[in-house]
């Protein structure tokens, strides 16, 4: 018991810190001035890089063997990862930081019911209505949607946040597929596929390089590694739900360099976000703490067979 309750602290750990490197992606993008495809392009190549580079540093041949030899199930939490990145850049590019950000949030609702529709993994209930709570961030923020700019980056941000939490039921059902080669292969696939759309790849400056480099290294490379480590040791709901906390850091990074102020929207949602989170985490502890002691409330359990 007292193993599997420190594995589930870990799993939150990572997982919030994963939240924290991905909510500066608005800031690295405000930073450059290319098209999406060739910011996807650099980010996937440095991320995917670095990521490569530490499991040979880490495992040696070892390491590269897993990246070369992923196996369908490594392929698909790749495949399912590398559309979420495609479909994250442009949809900053087309709607605002704050509607991407919070229609991020309805990820734990969605990776909740595919959960249960292919685990059986049951959402405990307290999962399920902080999810509720984050929807209606999501309803507040891109209510006030109407141009077909906002139109089309909030479709975008729903097919990131589709791909996103099926990723993470993925790496739920197949924890013993090496994740991290999986990171890797799926920011050099997203390389592979961004170079035939990128227009100005040649056209980046030293500058540039360092900024795309910290971009692939920091939020892409650390940030996806923290998850598909920290997802596969809690339910797939919570890890989407934790994961949203990279909602109201998002605007935040935005504001603290650039002075674009969120909405009363983006600002209402995020709260609505932030609140259920955090509420979930402390009856996550509570919960944790009765099982610790032996008294487990048969409705709170999960069941994944």
């Amino acid at each position: 018991m007292g193993e599997g309750l420190s594995q589930h602290r870990t799993g939150i750990v990572l997982v919030t810190a994963a939240a924290v490197a991905w909510s500066t992606a608005p800031f690295f993008t405000r930073l450059l001035a290319f098209d999406s495809w060739t910011i996807l392009f650099w980010r996937g190549l440095f991320g995917g890089g670095l990521i490569t580079a530490l499991l040979l540093l880490t495992q040696g041949r070892a390491g590269l063997f897993d990246v070369l030899r992923l196996g369908r199930r490594g392929w698909l939490v790749a495949s399912l990862s590398t559309i979420g990145m495609l479909a994250f850049i442009p949809a900053l590019q087309l709607t605002s930081v704050a509607n991407v950000a919070v229609i991020n949030a309805a990820g734990p609702f969605v990776a909740a019911a595919l959960a249960w529709i292919w685990l059986r993994e049951r959402a405990r209930l307290r999962t399920l209505l902080a999810s509720l709570v984050a929807l209606c961030g999501v309803a507040i923020t891109a209510g006030g949607a109407a141009a077909t700019s906002d139109i089309a980056g909030i479709c975008l941000a729903g097919l990131m946040t589709l791909a996103i939490a099926a990723m993470t039921v993925a790496v739920r059902r197949y924890k013993q597929t090496p994740m991290v080669a999986a990171a890797a292969a799926s920011n050099l696939l997203g390389s592979a596929v961004s170079v035939a759309f990128a227009h100005d790849i040649l056209g980046v400056t030293g500058a540039d390089v360092l900024i795309l480099a910290a971009f692939g290294f920091f939020q892409v490379a650390t940030g996806l590694t923290l998850f598909v480590l920290g997802s596969r040791l809690l339910p797939a709901g919570q890890a989407a739900l934790i994961a949203t906390l990279e909602t109201p850091l998002m605007p935040f990074w935005v504001w603290l360099a650039f002075q674009e102020l969120p909405t009363t929207r983006a600002l209402a949602g995020g709260a609505l976000v932030i609140g259920a989170v955090v509420a979930d985490i402390i009856g996550d502890n509570r919960l944790q703490r009765r099982e610790a002691h032996g008294v487990l409330d048969p409705v709170e359990a999960n069941r994944v067979p």
